[in-house]
């Protein structure tokens, strides 16, 4: 294998594996610099890097020449940012089809291609999607309380929470990128202004060519970093950018850049939870929004550490994202889905996970315990609105703490969960 030197072992590996044994294409996609080389070349064997500069992008030319010989090499072969060469996919499905081999090839892709992919792949390719680093893989959890088990009704370990405000301020600010893991508030700063302005100037342009605006896209970035963790909707993100900005924008162009970022996988999306049984409430369908990393979203605002301890009402959104982030992390390797419920009478969970046979947990996320009690009642109000309705009973109904809190299941049956303990 080519595994890195130094590599730091992700969730998504195993993953990766398991995919490997059934598939003949494994697609790992996500952001750029959140680790998707790397963790494809810990199960590679080979590897092409289509956005290679080396001899005038030689590898890309032989990539859009001659698909087919670009692909050889020993297998599994590693296929780096594919999409910039998207002729690579048809041949790398008839070649699947012909050996009828699995675990082939492992791409790897920092946006979604728009055109030149003729199959779906249905049947061939299993499909990963990466994150930046979750808190239990860049070691800040330590992962005792296990997100599968609790999911499924299990009693927590009775462990306390380690960090403070400050501790927490310094890790939404720092955000979950591999080669940020060392750095000072102050360089982590100046790493996520340059993904926003990497975004901004060419990412959003490159996706699919389309010409948008830097500065427009700037003013989005910073009005969903306003937003995070929301259910903003495309009008109020409009509104905001024109409170804030200078600049102005239609709906058709916040649409458009909000696909892109999409695409980009910079945005984040948690889906809607609606129950099996009908309520008299009606749910709030709308996805909640959020960036890709926390960091991203300080940056965007221009907060570090110390600022956000001085605006915990901010501070308390970006961590929920940063919560959010691990939850996916964490579910993904679980057999989960993430989602969040909304209805009409203000009832609501941060997250709901729920299982392939459909079982579920409502999970609320909250800065510091002293908000517990309140997060508590309304998830105990939430079950047994369900509950009447004819819903199935929660497996788990949980409050992730940042600051303060130990483990426990309190008297009332929810769990108390800091989230430096938590993992998969």
């Amino acid at each position: 294998m080519l595994t890195p030197a130094g590599y730091r072992p992700r969730i998504v590996d195993d993953q990766i594996k398991a995919a490997l044994e059934v598939f003949g294409t494994v697609v790992l996609e996500g952001p750029k610099w959140c680790g998707k080389t790397w963790s494809a070349l810990n199960q590679a064997e080979s590897v092409l890097a289509v956005a290679d500069p080396v001899n005038s992008f030689a590898n890309r030319r032989l990539a859009e020449l001659d698909p087919a010989r670009a692909l050889d090499g020993e297998r599994p072969r590693a296929v780096d940012e594919w999409q910039e060469a998207p002729a690579l996919w048809d041949a790398a499905r008839h070649l699947v089809d012909q050996s009828n081999v699995k675990g082939q090839f492992i791409f790897t892709g920092s946006a979604k291609p728009v055109s030149g992919v003729i199959h779906s792949g249905a049947g061939r390719v299993g499909r990963l999607r990466m994150r930046t680093m979750s808190l239990l893989e860049s070691g800040d959890s330590s992962g005792e309380l296990s997100l599968e088990s609790l999911s499924e009704g299990a009693d927590p370990e009775r462990l306390p929470g380690r960090m403070g405000v400050v501790e927490v301020a310094e890790l939404v600010v720092r955000g979950g990128w591999p080669d940020a893991l060392s750095f000072t508030a102050a360089q982590s700063r100046i790493l996520a202004h340059s993904y926003l302005e990497a975004i901004a100037n060419t990412d959003m342009t490159e996706v699919d060519g389309v010409r948008r605006d830097p500065v427009r896209t700037a003013a989005l970035l910073t009005s969903l970093a306003r937003n995070t963790a929301t259910l903003v909707s495309d009008t109020t993100l409009r509104k905001d950018i024109a409170q804030h900005s200078p600049v102005d924008a239609s709906p058709n162009t916040i649409r458009d850049y909000l696909k892109a970022l999409t695409r980009l996988f910079v945005l984040e999306s948690v889906p809607s939870w609606v129950p099996a049984t009908r309520s008299r409430a009606r749910v709030r369908v709308a996805p909640k929004r959020f960036l890709a990393d926390s960091s991203l979203a300080a940056a965007a605002l221009g907060l570090g550490p110390q600022q956000l301890v001085n605006d915990l009402n901010t501070l308390g959104f970006l961590f929920e994202a940063l919560c959010l982030r691990d939850l996916y992390v964490y579910a993904g390797a679980t057999g989960l889905t993430l989602h969040h419920y909304h209805d009409e009478h203000g009832l609501e969970a941060d997250a709901v996970l729920v299982s392939p046979t459909g079982d579920w947990s409502a999970w609320e996320i909250k800065l510091g315990a002293n908000q517990v009690d309140q997060a508590a009642q309304n998830l105990l109000a939430l079950r047994k609105k369900l509950e009447s309705a004819g819903e199935s009973p929660p497996q788990t109904l949980a409050v992730v703490v940042g600051v303060g809190g130990i483990a426990e299941r309190r008297s009332d049956g929810v769990l108390v969960l800091p989230v430096d303990r938590l993992g998969r």
